[in-house]
């Protein structure tokens, strides 16, 4: 089967070029990369364009959406299988793409997702939260397993993702008009029509973030609108034992390395990221401009 991956961009020129040779020497060929890119003013597209491989689809400010941007790219795609990528992770090495992909199509697997390593820059806590969200060993999820992991059972990504191009349309794509998580509502959709979702842990990407309080409020807003506005692809399934979770495990974790002078840093965190959810969860009671100033993706609210 061909492959088609799948990039948005903006002003990607420091992460772009690294990505793009990494991609084009995968032990698994790609047939194509298509590049969706907003308005970048810097050296990306020109970067984009060495490549004979690379498709640059340029689309104004204004116009990104999350779910509908990747679709738009989507329907260029010609491979038989779509796999999605953001801009600022790269392959670890030059298997991800095989490891990835090897298993769409067997036992109704239709959709991966892959590993994500922390940058070498991480911090302690971040380069926790990778393994405490990315472990060793592949996981099967399907409808069966939502009593054991919850919220869990949805958890998937397009920093590395792949799906069946058919399958993919079966359920029309990405949901599009929504702020964040367009990668676990289409898990969502694929596990309650009775297909599995892989996770792939040696399908590895290098990528993590070093997000203050506020960045860590606002993303969590976001995830709280999410659980709002999208609540029907989660069933009532609740998020917030899955955070309390792995508070209990950092704390564990930064005890065992003699870290203690991190727990005030993490709590803390851990704060922000709660009371950006629950508020999040809420935002309708509250006047648009200060949603607005909440939020990471304020322009979702433009048409609110």
């Amino acid at each position: 089967m061909e492959i088609s991956v799948i990039i948005p961009t903006r002003n990607a020129e420091i992460y772009i070029e690294n990505l793009l040779e990494k991609l084009t020497n995968q032990s698994r060929k790609v047939k194509e990369i298509i590049i969706i890119d907003t308005a970048s003013s810097d050296n990306t597209r020109s970067i984009c364009e060495k490549y004979d491989i690379v498709k640059f689809m340029p689309i104004n400010n204004g116009e990104f959406d999350h779910g509908g941007t990747r679709n738009r790219a989507a329907r260029e795609a010609t491979g038989d299988i779509l796999v999605f990528m953001t801009q600022d992770a790269y392959p670890e090495n030059e298997f991800f793409i095989e490891e990835l992909t090897k298993d769409l199509g067997k036992n109704d697997i239709v959709a991966s997702y892959g590993r994500q390593k922390p940058r070498e820059d991480a911090n302690e806590i971040e380069k926790f939260a990778r393994k405490f969200n990315y472990g060793d060993t592949n996981i099967i999820k399907s409808k069966e397993d939502i009593d054991r992991l919850g919220v869990k059972t949805f958890f998937f990504t397009n920093v590395c993702s792949a799906f069946l191009t058919k399958e993919f349309w079966e359920v029309d794509g990405f949901p599009e008009k929504t702020i964040m998580n367009e990668d676990m509502i289409i898990a969502s959709k694929l596990i309650f029509s009775d297909k599995k979702v892989l996770y792939a842990a040696n399908a590895s990407v290098v990528h993590s973030h070093n997000y203050t309080y506020m960045q860590q409020f606002k993303r969590n807003f976001d995830v709280g609108v999410v659980f709002t506005d999208s609540k029907e692809y989660f069933h009532g399934i609740k998020s917030e034992s899955e955070g309390v979770k792995f508070v209990k495990s950092a704390i564990k974790h930064l005890m065992a390395n003699n870290k203690y002078l991190l727990i005030p840093h993490l709590i803390v965190d851990s704060g922000f990221r709660f009371i950006g959810y629950k508020l999040g969860q809420i935002y309708y009671k509250m006047p648009i401009g200060i949603v607005k100033k909440m939020s990471m993706h304020s322009f979702y609210f433009d048409n609110k």
